[in-house]
């Protein structure tokens, strides 16, 4: 069903459940930790022998609760990597050699890191951050508690009508109203009426006078993409900072597994909504980033095009809602700074195409095609929802008498089906997109291969062993160029075991081999017409051994960050 409906936390742990139980040999099912009000963290882990380390992706979705869409396409994903186990040709349209690459990978899968605030808005469509919880101390402000007034289970929008109001209906090109109602800013031109807009629910700490201005955090404490430890900034630098880095149960889960999974190369967190894939750095220009990085996250951007049709944008130039603020605490930035993956976060769900808004000119930062929408661009996404997704966004106002401040109308925009997320006749569309993409970047991961390429005798019971450590993959074995500094990404070493036989150098039976390059240099494979060359075998290691007597050895390559090649060598 996740592909044409969005899943409560029962049918989302039922689906999970299915797979576990279907498929035990390379899926399994497991919780990284529990909400705040208990619900599960779930997390399928994707491959055969799935508690042995080697190189893996991370995905997660839904940190923002009101953004389901990341758990389809997560599911997506976990769904198209399961087919590709049991044997089904042409997923995602991926080339069997890669098809090959991503079954040898381990998948780390959380489709739903905010389990209460989705449930809250699914069930209520309440607007929740991440989570509805709030324990700030600071409770005597004044401030809006977002919830259902009227009895009928939803909590969505209020409007009041006042001679100094911010808000004017829209009006067609005859000057007749727009729709169901639908508000826009107030412009110095129009006549009214005017409306003050507010959340659907109550006010704390009511003076009787004062009605307090509404913000998205006001009624819920924490924005989970604020609470991670790389820049965390305080509530009062950073809105929705948390108390602490890790302050909350649900990103704490995921720093402790981070923290224990060193093998991670791929971190794909997805929201909604925009279109766009949104890269590093978040805080200084692409001058300054690791250029091989950059080059790397290049070839992502080639299929993201090529399957979404997304552009690819710098968090640094593209993505600050308030120029020259960066957002501080976000995953992606911990992923990509302080864990060495090839990280980046993916805003599903293009409305501003799908509705032909915003297009033309072109806005000269990304994040502008939220907060710089004209009035004709609000038509056209009417004009879409009553034509494309039956009217699930703008809806009816209908009066009420509210105990606090008197006379308002009910209901408005409902943001969950057709803004925030795709429309349920859109949704698997998008999924299959973003899991063709998703399975291409989980291909680059390096591949660690051992091979015996010469064995001599040299008398007196005496044989010679050469061995090449192989990686074969895209990406080195320490993943992207700038994670070779970090202290967790482990360079590779050999160790030596042997039955029967014994190292004629005992020195020998541990060997640094330090970091396999990768083949991969980005969409351009920094090959230049001038240039025509090649970076030589720095993929690869040759080792000798020299071993007395006849049985065998034990020889066990890897790491920490890639995981561990065993093979035995036979010695006659």
């Amino acid at each position: 069903m996740f592909r044409t409906q969005y899943l409560d936390y029962a049918q989302l742990t039922s689906q999970l459940k299915t797979w576990a139980d279907a498929h035990p040999g390379f899926v399994k099912l497991s919780s990284i930790g529990k909400s705040r009000e208990g619900r599960e963290l779930w997390m399928l882990t994707l491959g055969e022998r799935p508690d042995e380390i080697r190189p893996a992706v991370w995905v997660d979705g839904n940190m923002h609760a009101s953004e389901f869409c990341g758990s389809s396409v997560s599911l997506a994903i976990a769904e198209d990597v399961i087919n590709i186990h049991v044997g089904k040709q042409d997923i995602g349209k991926l080339p069997a050699h890669m098809a090959a690459a991503v079954k040898s990978h381990l998948f780390y899968i959380v489709p739903r890191i905010s389990p209460d605030g989705a449930e809250a808005v699914l069930k209520t469509g309440r607007y929740v951050r991440s989570h509805p919880a709030d324990s700030r101390a600071d409770k005597g402000r004044s401030y809006w508690q977002n919830g259902d007034i009227d009895g009928d289970g939803q909590a969505g929008y209020m409007r009041q009508q006042c001679e100094d109001g911010e808000a004017v209906e829209l009006k067609d090109e005859n000057g007749k109203r727009f729709g169901n109602g639908v508000l826009v800013p107030r412009m110095p031109e129009d006549e009214g009426p005017f409306f003050r807009v507010f959340p659907e629910g109550h006010i704390e700490n009511f003076s009787g006078g004062h009605i307090p201005a509404h913000n998205y955090m006001a009624d819920s404490q924490t924005d989970y993409n604020r609470n991670f430890p790389h820049q965390w900034s305080a509530e009062h630098e950073q809105m929705g900072a948390g108390e602490f880095p890790g302050s909350e149960p649900e990103t704490r889960a995921i720093l402790e597994f981070h923290a224990a999974h060193p093998n991670i190369y791929a971190w794909i967190n997805y929201h909604t909504f925009g279109g766009c894939f949104l890269r590093p750095s978040g805080d200084e220009p692409d001058s300054k980033m690791d250029q091989q990085d950059l080059a790397v996250f290049k070839q992502v951007e080639v299929w993201a095009k090529e399957f979404t049709g997304y552009p690819m944008v710098s968090g640094y130039h593209d993505f600050q809602y308030e120029p020259g603020v960066p957002s501080r605490g976000v995953i992606t930035g911990y992923a990509y700074h302080q864990r060495g993956a090839l990280s980046y976060c993916v805003e599903l769900w293009d409305i501003f195409t799908q509705a032909g808004m915003a297009q033309e000119p072109k806005r000269k930062m990304f994040v502008d095609l939220y907060t710089q929408l004209t009035r004709e661009d609000l038509r056209k996404l009417a004009k879409w929802d009553a034509e494309k997704n039956q009217s699930r966004v703008f809806r009816p106002w209908r009066k009420f008498t509210h105990p606090q401040i008197g006379e308002v109308e009910l209901g408005g925009i409902d943001l969950r089906v057709g803004v925030s997320n795709p429309s349920y006749e859109q949704l698997n569309e998008v999924c299959q997109q973003h899991s063709a993409t998703t399975l291409r970047v989980a291909s680059l991961l390096p591949q660690l291969d051992v091979q015996v390429v010469k064995q001599e005798a040299l008398g007196d019971g005496i044989t010679r062993i050469d061995l090449i450590i192989k990686n074969a993959g895209y990406l080195g074995t320490h993943g992207i160029n700038s994670a070779k500094k970090l202290a967790h990404v482990e360079p590779l070493r050999l160790t030596v075991e042997g039955e029967g036989v014994s190292l004629a150098a005992p020195g020998d039976a541990v060997t640094q081999i330090g970091h396999l390059e990768g083949w991969g240099r980005g969409p351009y494979g920094g090959f230049q017409i001038f240039a025509p060359w090649t970076r030589g075998n720095a993929n690869e290691r040759s080792v000798s051994l020299v071993v007395k007597g006849k049985g065998k050895m034990k020889v066990r390559v890897g790491s920490a960050r890639v995981g561990f090649t065993n093979s035995e060598v036979a010695v006659e």
